[in-house]
């Protein structure tokens, strides 16, 4: 009696298979399609004119020369290096590596110094009053993201970053009204954005209820509450409960005066410097320390941990109340820093930007932190070109612009990601 053998199928190497499984043209097809807008804009539609970069402030050490760009002449180099850069980045994609983080940093620098120059042409624009403002609008996205990336490393989506946000700008500015000092209403805001994570914490990990859901009512929840509070109890009472309390700028000494560097980073109110400081921390704690390495492994794979001795559902809602707490700070900016008073729902959904920071960077603390500097650079391009005379952008396209960069950079140029493989998935132990 015969026997068949089936036919042997030849697999594929394993560098191959690899090669299949990685390889994504998400990143590339990105450098394509603004490589494509800016020969359209700075080719086929060039504005002639020259655009002056003006680089210096008053009180610098040494006043920097304004930058002349020739508008017509900068946009053909800017073409040649983005098509330059888009070749690279097939090179790299066929041979299944992934494109460096720095050449698309890269990439965005020269595109926006070819659009500007494109924008401005035969006007000037003012380069570190243009960055001040897109650190300004960056500073709660930061916490937000920073937030987001504690919550979700631990294995709790953090959809309710926007509650958080409204929850710590209402109680700062009425905390802060109360007492007459920011100090306190700042406190305000880190126990509000507690308050909101404790929900969040609650419903997903001791209930076991859908992290998304209870996100999405919790912003639903706080936007409500706040609106009312505000016109029942802010509103009618301005000068008491909703002073418009802000903290002064800290100009650091020295430091603040070097040219274009000096005015963005070192002439800000103590809630930006607080910013500088929780990414310098939460980097360094959440890859470096013991904690860091609990809180990961929770949100990698929670029954290894529980092996080993960790209590997980403890460690997920303590960290997602830490989580609250920064988010928090970014609330208070809105109310201590930018505006001064509370309005209603005064955060605009800037909570959905940070989450989208949080995908865009990888969920790493300082790539989180790039993407909510390139949200903010994006949403200020409105001001910075509205005092720009003829400018060809209309301002209806810059309102959406931020939305439409948020877009592209989630789902066009962050590439194929793998977000913490516990995220979102409650525990319930054996």
């Amino acid at each position: 009696m015969s026997t068949m053998t089936p036919t042997a199928v030849p697999a594929l190497p394993a560098q191959g298979r690899d090669l299949e499984t990685t390889r994504s043209w998400k990143t590339t097809i990105g450098y394509g399609v603004f490589t494509v807008i800016a020969l359209l804009l700075f080719g086929l539609a060039h504005r002639p004119g020259t655009a002056t970069f003006r680089l210096s402030s008053k009180g610098d050490f040494f006043a920097l020369p304004n930058l002349p760009l020739p508008s017509t002449a900068t946009g053909v180099v800017v073409i040649v290096l983005l098509a330059l850069a888009t070749v690279y980045a097939v090179v790299e994609t066929r041979a299944g590596r992934r494109v460096r983080l720095w050449v698309t940093a890269l990439f965005a620098i020269v595109f926006v110094v070819g659009f500007l120059a494109w924008a401005v042409a035969g006007d000037s624009i003012t380069i570190p009053g243009m960055l001040v403002g897109a650190l300004g609008l960056s500073v709660p996205l930061v916490f937000g993201a920073l937030g987001g990336v504690i919550s979700e490393r631990v294995g709790v989506v953090n959809i309710a970053i926007e509650g958080q946000f409204l929850a710590g700008a209402f109680t700062s500015a009425l905390v802060a009204s109360v007492t007459g000092t920011p100090w306190a209403g700042l406190v305000g805001a880190v126990v509000a954005g507690v308050l909101v994570s404790f929900i969040l914490a609650a419903f997903s990990i001791k209930y076991l209820v859908d992290q998304v859901i209870v996100g999405v009512v919790i912003n639903a929840f706080i936007s409500g509450l706040t609106g009312f509070l505000y016109s029942q109890v802010l509103s009618p009472n301005e000068a008491t409960l909703n002073s418009g309390l802000r903290f002064p700028k800290f100009e650091i000494p020295l430091l603040h005066q070097i040219p274009v560097i000096g005015p963005i980073f070192f002439e800000q109110t103590v809630v930006v410097y607080l910013a500088y400081v929780a990414v310098a921390v939460v980097t360094f704690c959440l890859f470096k320390t013991r904690w860091g390495l609990r809180l990961r492994s929770v949100g990698e794979h929670p029954q290894a941990a529980d092996t080993v001795g960790i209590n997980v559902n403890r460690t997920r809602f303590w960290n997602v109340s830490l989580a609250g707490a920064i988010a928090g700070l970014g609330g208070a900016y809105f109310t201590l820093d930018a505006v001064g008073g509370f309005t209603k729902d005064m955060t605009a959904g800037a909570g959905y930007i940070a989450l989208a920071a949080v995908i865009f960077g990888r969920w790493d603390p300082i790539r989180a932190t790039l993407a909510a500097l390139l949200f903010g650079f994006a949403s200020n391009l409105q001001n910075a070109l509205s005092v720009v005379q003829g400018s060809p952008v209309p301002s209806e396209f810059l309102l959406m612009l931020p939305y439409v960069v948020t877009i592209l950079a989630v789902a066009g140029l962050v590439g194929q990601v793998r977000g913490p493989a516990a995220a979102g998935k409650p525990y319930i132990k054996s």
